[in-house]
């Protein structure tokens, strides 16, 4: 697939998010990757970059203090060669990047994988 349209999927899919939403997330940057990097597999214990489609680099909101300034952009990285290949169809591609950048954000509000599971959102 082309990359533009890979891109204009996220792009998509952040446009449907609520507005309430995006503007919490300003100092987030969304970062498309082709590959999860070495290190950020240690980080979430995954050996296989296929089984990593994105990744919250940051502090969650519920865990900042009042000392909490000065600090670079939070970011999520999209990778996309893993989310195309678990994908056949691109709807099935565009409702995947949906619900990565979801699940991404979600940490960001310091919501953690164990919730995301008590309330179906996997």
């Amino acid at each position: 697939m082309d990359t533009e349209v890979f891109d204009a999927m996220v792009e998509e899919a952040w446009n449907t998010l609520p507005e309430a939403f995006r503007q919490k997330l300003e100092n987030v940057e969304i970062i498309i990757d082709e590959w999860p990097d070495p290190h950020t597999l240690r980080m979430a214990h995954v050996h296989n970059p296929l089984g990593l489609l994105g990744f919250y680099h940051g502090i969650p909101l519920t865990e900042r203090s009042a000392g909490y300034h000065m600090v670079a952009p939070d970011k999520i990285s999209l990778y996309r060669q893993p989310i195309m290949l678990n994908c056949h169809s691109a709807q099935e591609l565009r409702e995947r990047i949906n619900h990565v950048l979801r699940h991404e954000i979600a940490h960001h509000f310091g919501i953690s994988d164990d919730r995301l599971r008590e309330i179906g959102a996997y």
